[in-house]
């Protein structure tokens, strides 16, 4: 059920401008980019094994699948790991 432009202004032309904004919302904002595994083990110095035995243990994001045989990390999670990483050897 989709509904044209008309008919979403009829529908909360009703509602205060409070849940007016909850009910019509920007766009949506952009997934991040995906980084495959050569691209991971490049920004982060770390090989396959490595990086798959810290999602093992935790320490390091886990991949996002893209179908059977393929996986992805999050670009932003990989940022926030590596951040996090000079954070704790900088104390």
């Amino acid at each position: 059920m989709s509904r044209n432009k008309h008919e979403v202004a009829q529908v909360t032309s009703d509602t205060s401008p409070q849940s007016l904004s909850t009910h019509l919302s920007a766009t949506p904002p952009k997934p991040g980019k995906l980084l495959r595994l050569p691209a991971v083990e490049e920004l982060t110095g770390l090989k396959k094994s490595t990086i798959y035995a810290a999602v093992h243990a935790k320490t390091f994001p886990a991949p996002v699948r893209l179908s059977a045989r393929a996986v992805a990390w999050r670009e932003e999670q990989i940022s926030s790991w590596a951040a996090g990483l000079s954070q704790s050897r900088a104390k």
